[in-house]
């Protein structure tokens, strides 16, 4: 009963840690629905009561609650083994949310957030146009946003501007959509060759991590993404996927449709049963490669602009995105 307890005090830990706002009981519970967790208003109200007499939380702006320096140290010393797994999940949650359908033009995607300071967003920008151009992403489509504006549950800081990305998840969601199951396995660095793939140099498993792996390779400054666009050689941001070997001609058809509605980016698909890029997948089964759509953003990060980087962050209607 204690560990199930813990597990509910860390989600809307996580939750109030990521809002830049206070929030109520019932905003948190709605949250924490659509994480898959059944918490009822009351039931959150509990857990908050609790939580103020601990410390972790206090009351603002009227009965809303934010995240005390308690509370975050808490939230960071949570059970690693509780969050194993968390990326995957994610994963899985967005990509079923996902609706976009390209033959249609219309429908949900999933976005990657990065948050930058105003006065470096144009030089930002023009490090980044070069990964566009050279499709080193899943699509050359963004969208921008200013101090007050809101992402999700984020809202865009003072003195800062916000581009969202899309994000490689949005392919699970296109072909969930169609029938076709994909498995997500791990984030990495691909290593470019002139211009082509050649193997992965690093990888973190997606099961088995509880941060998004790409962060981890942008924030470690180990990537080579501006070296790319501008070379052809260098370290990119990328993510390995399997599906079933049946589904790969509906998976061609696909692409060909997303190549027209500004999803052109690099994709590979690879051939049945066998391994791609030096990676092993299983028989009946084929390897799928996607660019992080994270690369322009790490290209900003080599040139030592200071980026904050959320991942996955939530989802929007296609209809708002404009060309990089």
């Amino acid at each position: 009963m204690d560990r199930i307890v813990e597990r509910k005090t860390t989600a809307i830990l996580e939750i109030l840690r990521d809002s830049d706002k206070p929030l109520g009981a019932r905003r948190i519970s709605r949250i924490l629905e659509a994480q898959g967790i059944e918490l009822t208003e009351r039931a959150v109200r509990y857990h908050l009561l609790h939580m103020d007499d601990r410390g972790l939380t206090r009351i603002s702006g009227g009965s809303g609650r934010v995240l005390t320096d308690k509370g975050a140290q808490e939230l960071g010393n949570a059970l690693a083994v509780e969050r194993v797994g968390f990326v995957d999940s994610r994963i899985d949650s967005l990509a079923y949310q996902t609706t976009f359908d390209p033959a249609l033009r219309q429908g949900l995607v999933v976005l990657n957030l990065s948050l930058i300071k105003s006065d470096v967003f144009a030089d930002a920008k023009r490090a980044m146009r070069p990964v566009f151009r050279a499709g080193i992403g899943l699509s050359n489509l963004v969208l921008e946003a200013t101090e007050g504006e809101h992402f999700g549950d984020i809202t865009v800081p003072e003195g800062h501007k916000a581009l969202a990305t899309v994000c490689s998840v949005t392919l699970n969601g296109i072909l969930l959509r169609h029938g076709i199951p994909v498995e997500s396995r791990f984030g990495g660095l691909l290593e470019m060759r002139n211009g082509n793939p050649t193997r992965f140099t690093d990888i973190i498993s997606y099961s088995g991590s509880t941060l998004d792996p790409i962060e981890v390779f942008i924030k470690g400054r180990m990537t080579e993404v501006g070296k790319a666009a501008a070379t052809g050689d260098g370290r990119v941001c990328a993510s390995f996927r399997e599906v079933p070997s049946a589904s790969v001609p509906r998976i061609h058809e696909l692409l060909e449709q997303m190549s027209k509605v500004g999803m052109d980016g690099m994709v590979l698909v690879g051939r049945p049963s066998q391994a791609f890029l030096e990676v092993p997948v299983a028989r009946g089964r084929t390897g799928v490669v996607v660019a992080g759509g994270l690369n322009p953003v790490a290209a900003a990060e080599e040139k030592g602009i200071q980026t904050e980087l959320k991942a996955m962050v939530t989802l929007a209607d296609y209809s708002l995105l404009h060309p990089a």
